[in-house]
């Protein structure tokens, strides 16, 4: 299920790196819960319609994003956290709460991204971010998200995952959070299997971190 929020701004600039401030609201409106953990069955997407300026980005005609989660309660508890108090940060206020329907995935592979896909594997002393040509991103794309499927409750032997690396605005892009600089991919991907499993992708993000903002496919 997916929520998307439309936002009232005022002329207040965001921050660039404004990522740990919306994630430190999403957690504010559901409260203590386990879903704080590594693997998220939740994503979210970016602040859309940002205009950049020196320094930050300026909504001049307000803003939005969505929340999506394979689990309705939690989008039960966020409704309530944002009616209790739906302030976000810098004079951002939510307006409007409108509820999207699960669609079906019968007849769809493609999915473009609403926030930067982030795969991070350790090796050896060191973690490396891995970008959509590196040669084992498809293969860490899989794991990750037949992680959660596992979490779910979910099987589907069918499941195909890939970057679609001839996209021609392909590429990455780097994202500062709490200091750390991270290397995401904005790329679209192919998902191929059941529709349920192209749903509970759509639903709950892909590669690492959704829970912090990354990995939010449209």
């Amino acid at each position: 299920m997916r929520i998307h929020l439309k936002i009232k701004t005022t002329n207040e600039v965001i921050p660039f790196d404004h990522q740990p401030l919306l994630t430190g609201t999403i957690h504010k409106w559901l409260g203590w819960n386990d879903e704080h953990g590594e693997v998220s069955l939740y994503s979210f997407s970016q602040l859309e319609g940002g205009k950049a300026t020196p320094k930050g980005l300026r909504f001049e005609r307000g803003t939005s994003f969505f929340f999506s989660t394979y689990n309705s309660d939690l989008i039960k508890k966020l409704i309530g956290g944002i009616q209790a108090d739906p302030t976000l940060f810098h004079g951002l206020t939510v307006l409007e709460i409108i509820i999207q329907e699960d669609p079906d995935f019968t007849n769809r592979e493609l999915f473009f991204v609403a926030s930067p896909i982030f795969i991070k594997r350790r090796n050896g002393e060191k973690v490396d971010h891995i970008i959509y040509n590196d040669q084992r991103a498809n293969a860490c794309l899989k794991e990750t998200l037949l992680s959660k499927m596992q979490k779910a409750g979910i099987n589907d032997e069918t499941l195909r995952i890939t970057f679609e690396i001839d996209y021609p605005k392909a590429g990455t892009k780097k994202i500062t959070y709490n200091g750390v600089q991270n290397r995401a991919n904005w790329c679209p991907v192919v998902i191929e299997g059941k529709p349920e499993t192209k749903l509970f992708a759509w639903n709950v993000g892909l590669g690492n971190s959704t829970g912090i903002g990354f990995g939010a496919i449209k």
